[in-house]
């Protein structure tokens, strides 16, 4: 298929790098900083990601940081002196990084009047982004326009659902979803919140289970509440080293959902990792329109 444009995403979706590659998805780099030095996630290229959580664990606090406008240009030219661009972001309401792709555009679009490019912001982050780029280039396999992707993405970004827990609640005191004296009776009593990712395209708590292996039983319960079309979809457990207890949320999905087509396991990376901390679980489909 000889499309005139080109889609591109970025790697804070945890699209794996070999499906990427397979697809020919062109993806941005997304920073972040550990131990004083920046770098930049490839989505498990360079399989460095029990390394960068085993260092989390042992106290390091890696950091992210917005991407510059100056940095999509360089993404972004190349593409528009020959081609109009799609670009599916992550969510607007999770960082400000999207305004510096908008500055990007608008530069690049007063340079090169006769090109098009569309900013479709997914309300997403991570493997459920990741599901709907997936989706999306199926679209323009079919020969489906930019705007019809974009609003393919649109009719459908609301279905692509994360359920998920943390081990640690530090993390989340850490980036201000919880307070200091609630992650301390938290952790004293063994609580596991369940998160989601919500309609307004945040990180919303859904509840709050007492113990490891039932925040495990609870999201296999959302996702067997949720899912649509299970026969027809490979649902994406993320896990941030933590494969064994993955497995076993693999297994309370299957006794849920028998019918469900598949399940891949990947690791989390570490722009995502950096704000949830080692030993986070969490189940990725395509569902329902979601309701918190």
């Amino acid at each position: 298929m000889n499309q005139n444009y080109v889609i591109m995403t970025d790697s804070d979706s945890d699209l794996l790098y070999s499906i990427a590659d397979e697809l020919k998805i062109q993806v941005v780099k997304m920073p972040y900083i550990l131990d004083g030095v920046e770098y930049y996630d490839d989505n498990g290229r360079a399989g460095t990601e029990k390394e960068f959580f085993d260092k989390m664990r042992a106290g390091a606090t890696p950091s992210t940081s917005l991407l510059s406008k100056e940095a999509y240009l360089e993404y972004f030219e190349p593409v528009l002196k020959e081609k109009d661009l799609l670009f599916i972001a992550f969510s607007s309401q999770m960082s400000s990084t999207i305004n510096n792709i908008y500055a990007a555009r608008e530069e690049l679009l007063e340079k090169y009047p006769e090109r098009k490019m569309i900013v479709c912001d997914t309300l997403t982050i991570s493997a459920p982004m990741a599901l709907l780029v997936i989706g999306a280039m199926k679209e323009y396999e079919k020969g489906a326009t930019m705007e019809e992707i974009e609003q393919w993405i649109r009719d459908n970004r609301l279905r692509a659902q994360a359920w998920f827990t943390v081990d640690d609640l530090k993390y989340l005191k850490r980036g201000g979803r919880i307070s200091s004296t609630s992650a301390f009776v938290g952790s004293l009593l063994d609580i596991k919140p369940i998160l989601t990712e919500g309609r307004g395209g945040k990180i919303d708590p859904a509840e709050k289970v007492q113990g490891r292996k039932k925040a495990l039983r609870t999201i296999a319960d959302r996702v067997a509440d949720n899912i649509e079309n299970a026969a027809d979809q490979e649902l994406v457990i993320l896990h941030a080293d933590a494969l064994e207890e993955a497995e076993q949320l693999a297994s309370f999905i299957r006794r849920k959902v028998p019918d469900l087509g598949g399940i891949r396991f990947q690791m989390i990376g570490p722009v995502i990792g950096a704000h949830c901390g080692p030993g986070t679980l969490a189940a990725c489909f395509m569902g329902r329109e979601r309701t918190i």
